[in-house]
């Protein structure tokens, strides 16, 4: 069975993503109920292990979210054990070039596509009449990041390998590496050239472009632009920034704290 992300994208409409820095089961259950299409928990950045991670899926998993990870590398040891632990989708960072996009799909799927290792020991807890191994290869979403100049200038062969369900766009790494500085909310000319190339050959494969976002304004704003999938912040961010607010309004509006 498709997942929600593959058939909110097949609608033509765009997936609102969840993104999980925080280590607990109970909060991926608590922003599984929030109204996202997907919950990715991020391993690369965020305080997430492995066993963090398995519990965010279980938490999940009474919620109607396609569960994903964003891996720490390119390394096909913790992709097929995030696959095999439940995960429908895989982000991968820097990924730069065709054959960096070629060694991901190859961990991500199994053969004859791929080099996929087999043992879902829990993804196959919930396959339907056919077995999980023969719908994995077309359920599971693999999602290289285009992050960097280079990974613009070689989109085209990195858009072109067979198994890449799309792309998915870090703004303050691709700044970072025009020299400019880290942050999510981007208007540069430079940038926003980039990211008109990745919407374009994107359509072009009918394939789709997600990126992480600043906020409800950004991810707005990216959506008109043609990108499928915005990640609205992370958990902490939108803890931190909701109790700073709480916090601000509070004290404008009493005489009585310090």
């Amino acid at each position: 069975m498709a997942t929600k992300v593959a058939k909110i994208w097949e609608s033509g409409k765009a997936v609102m993503n969840g993104w999980l820095a925080i280590p607990s089961g109970f909060a991926a259950e608590v922003m599984a109920q929030c109204g996202f299409d997907s919950i990715t928990v991020d391993m690369q950045h965020g305080a997430q292990d492995f066993q963090s991670m398995l519990q965010c899926f279980q938490a999940m998993q009474a919620h109607p979210v396609t569960p994903m990870v964003r891996v720490p590398w390119n390394e096909p040891g913790i992709i097929g054990k995030v696959l095999d632990a439940g995960a429908m989708g895989v982000i991968c960072p820097m990924i730069n070039s065709k054959k960096e996009a070629e060694a991901l799909v190859t961990a991500c799927k199994y053969p004859p596509l791929g080099a996929r290792s087999n043992g879902p020991f829990r993804a196959g807890m919930y396959g339907e009449a056919t077995s999980y191994q023969s719908t994995a290869n077309t359920e599971t979403l693999c999602i290289p990041m285009i992050e960097t100049k280079q990974a613009v200038k070689n989109l085209e062969a990195i858009l072109d390998v067979e198994g890449i369900a799309g792309v998915y766009v870090g703004p303050s790494d691709l700044g970072i590496s025009y020299g400019l500085a880290p942050k999510l909310d981007r208007s540069e000319p430079e940038i926003l050239k980039a990211y008109d190339k990745i919407l374009k050959e994107c359509s072009k494969r009918g394939i789709y472009a997600g990126i992480h976002t600043g906020g409800s304004a950004d991810a707005a704003r990216c959506i008109a632009m043609g990108f499928r999938l915005t990640t609205l912040m992370n958990d902490s961010g939108m803890m931190a920034s909701f109790a700073k607010s709480c916090i601000a309004e509070t004290r404008k509006g009493s005489k009585g704290l310090a």
